[in-house]
């Protein structure tokens, strides 16, 4: 009983989730999440334009509230709207932003929306960033697929799976259906094969105790005088002569 609990109550965040999306389908939003607390369900939309959502003196969010009340019997829905700090970072925001530009001016200039929001996206900070526009909607004779990317991007791997950040959104135009596809790796992300070199000081000087220098000197051998010696040197004579060395 208790696991059926559960399941119901996900399920109903889910469809609460799909719902406050669709109503707020092209506003900017990134992400919603909900939080029960003590006076009822809390439900943050994250937006990049958060006035959009608002709307003129809050009447989105009460038609929205009234809305929830009836439909999924919620006792006291509280929305709240926060702001996403860099929009360029979060892959919803963007896939967002250019089906917007393409509901609006259509799909000719692409290849510039495509290059000006991968700038904007590494300028942002990410280490690396991939954008996927393909459909019919594409100008040509036939479904293309364009492909934009910069920095490092991981494919495979765990990194590739949990590090990278990724969205897809459709834009229904009258030449076709467009799809939006983008990949982000963010600043914050640990790569497993990323090496950092620490610089260390060139002089480096080592202070041995007074015991172990005086033990040192101790067992260092006296030079002794090298005496003279004597060697001896053939003369023109084809006889041997002794002939004394210095001293070294």
């Amino acid at each position: 009983m208790i696991e059926r609990k559960f399941i119901a109550q996900n399920i109903k965040e889910k469809l609460v989730q799909n719902f406050v999306a669709a109503q707020l389908e092209r506003s900017g939003h990134s992400k919603i999440e909900i939080k029960r607390t003590a006076l009822g369900e809390k439900i943050i939309i994250y937006t990049n334009r958060p006035g959009l959502i608002v709307g003129r003196k809050g009447e989105n969010i009460k038609r929205l509230t009234l809305i929830l009340k009836k439909k999924f019997d919620m006792e006291n829905p509280e929305i709240e709207v926060a702001e996403i700090n860099q929009p360029y970072l979060d892959p919803n925001s963007v896939a967002d932003n250019i089906i917007t530009t393409f509901e609006r001016f259509g799909p000719k200039r692409f290849k510039y929306i495509g290059y000006d929001t991968l700038s904007k996206i590494m300028k942002a900070g990410a280490i690396g960033a991939e954008i996927l526009i393909s459909g019919r909607g594409v100008p040509g004779a036939r479904a293309k697929r364009w492909r934009f990317s910069a920095g490092y991007l991981k494919k495979s791997g765990n990194v590739s799976e949990t590090g990278v950040l990724k969205s897809l959104a459709v834009a229904n135009l009258r030449t076709g259906s467009v799809g939006v596809q983008i990949k982000i790796m963010p600043p914050n992300v640990k790569l497993p094969d990323r090496i950092i070199l620490k610089e260390i000081d060139k002089e480096i000087r080592v202070e041995l105790p007074k015991e172990e220098i005086e033990q040192k000197i101790e067992e260092k051998p006296e030079e002794k005088k090298v005496e003279g010696k004597k060697r001896k040197v053939k003369g023109e004579d084809g006889n041997t002569k002794k002939k004394r060395t210095k001293a070294a």
